[in-house]
């Protein structure tokens, strides 16, 4: 079945189940990259908020053997412990002075998103672009985050350099970041993958010297999302090769992390770059890969190329 069929018959089924005192509507949601994702948003006269359900991972489900059903089923169920209770005042979002410790900045790929970026404030940072957003916490909403658009720019009154200010003294506060190597990442993988055999896995590179041959370190946020922007943080990099005593390549894993491997004077750049490539390609989803480039740091000009 295809996507679009899939929806229609999701909506569908969603609004008999709900009856006329709801609203069940498709709703196509752009996200980074261009990518466009399938939503179904439901409305209640009980509340002022609609959530908006993304189904792309619902139709693979059901193209997987999942009953529409079932899938239903646990739409509505999202839908229930998901929309916040009673009526949501966002009016607050029009106060400046209200919003302005929770601007936040993050980087995402210039080229794949340059119809975003005609509509939102950003800075071009080599190949990407240094966007904005409000991270939002709160009982009702919980945490999310909210594009800064012009619009919301222009209602405020405020420029790029100041959004630009506000961001990278509050980023590394809301969001600090956190230097992972590559075996500690791996262990967390194995703390989430229990019963799959990766326990054995892990064994077996470690008794083979695999983290001591590749000495990469994973620079992300603690809250592993959106932390690829931690390369920018004030002296972060800086630090890190003063403690390795190395410059580093960067490997752009995806907008949620990076990759340092430390130069030894080994490095292939072309393979490492053949390797990003790669991974982008086949391992990492299309509204969250960064870059198809290699950047370096060097640790006496303090600067990021690309190489």
């Amino acid at each position: 079945m295809e996507l679009k069929e899939f929806v229609l018959k999701v909506r569908n089924a969603a609004a008999n189940r709900l009856g006329a005192d709801y609203q069940v509507r498709i709703q196509e949601v752009q996200k980074n990259n261009n990518t466009v994702l399938q939503g179904l948003m439901i409305s209640s006269p009980k509340y002022n908020v609609a959530p908006t359900i993304y189904l792309n991972p619902f139709w693979e489900a059901y193209e997987g053997g999942v009953p529409l059903s079932v899938v239903v089923d646990r739409i509505l169920q999202i839908y229930e412990e998901d929309t916040p209770k009673g009526d949501i005042d966002m009016s607050f979002f029009r106060d400046f002075d209200r919003v302005k410790d929770r601007i936040c900045y993050r980087l995402i790929s210039a080229e794949k998103n340059r119809e975003l970026l005609v509509k939102i404030p950003h800075i071009r940072y080599l190949d990407m672009a240094i966007c904005f957003y409000y991270a939002y916490q709160g009982d009702k909403l919980g945490s999310g985050t909210i594009l800064i658009y012009n619009s919301h720019m222009e209602m405020w009154n405020i420029s790029t350099e100041k959004l630009l200010e506000l961001a990278e003294r509050n980023t590394p506060t809301l969001f600090p970041w956190e230097c992972r190597t590559m075996e500690d990442a791996i262990k967390e993988m194995v703390a989430r993958q229990r019963g799959f055999g990766i326990e054995t896995l892990m064994e077996e590179v470690q008794q083979q010297g695999f983290f001591a041959a590749m000495p990469m370190k994973i620079l992300s946020n603690a809250n592993r999302v959106q932390g690829a922007i931690c390369i920018l943080y004030q002296d972060v990099l800086k630090r890190l090769a003063e403690k390795e005593g190395k410059n580093f390549y960067i490997l752009p894993s995806s907008v949620h992390e990076v990759i340092l491997l430390p130069d030894s004077g080994q490095g292939n750049a072309k393979q490492l770059r053949e390797m990003v490539v790669d991974v982008n390609a086949t391992q990492v989803e299309a509204d969250e890969i960064l870059s198809d480039n290699l950047y370096y740091y060097d640790r006496h000009s303090e600067r990021i190329t690309v190489i």
